[in-house]
């Protein structure tokens, strides 16, 4: 309780309060302090209770903030499939769009050609007219 005070320390501590204060106030004396360091420890307990309430406020919070956080996180993490997804889906649309077009140009070639070739025989045959 007194830390690194030993008998003989109390002793000379007592002694010495005894021949300073007297005998008829050491008790009052003894009972003030005994007041002063009980209200010192009330104090220094509520400030702890207080402290360690306060705490475990901030860390459920917390908590709940970083709950909060990785639920939304996971929400966007699913979302990224869904989208990547989507996102493959209307490549591979546009991707056919333009094969289609590819195999087109080249039919649409052909028939220009024949047309090209059609209109070369009536100038043939209108010349020879």
């Amino acid at each position: 309780m007194f830390g690194s005070l030993g008998f003989p320390e109390l002793v000379v501590i007592f002694t010495v309060a005894l021949l300073v204060f007297g005998p008829r106030k050491l008790p009052e004396i003894g009972r003030s302090l005994g007041r002063s360091l009980n209200e010192f420890k009330r104090a220094t307990n509520d400030l702890k209770r207080t402290w360690e309430t306060e705490v475990t406020t901030e860390e459920e919070d917390l908590r709940r903030a970083i709950d909060q956080e990785q639920q939304e996180l996971d929400g966007i993490a699913t979302e990224v499939p869904a989208d990547e997804q989507d996102l493959g889906s209307a490549i591979d649309q546009e991707q056919q769009e333009l094969d289609g077009i590819a195999t087109e140009v080249p039919a649409d070639e052909q028939d220009l050609g024949s047309a090209i070739d059609q209109e070369q025989q009536e100038l043939d045959g209108i010349v020879r007219d």
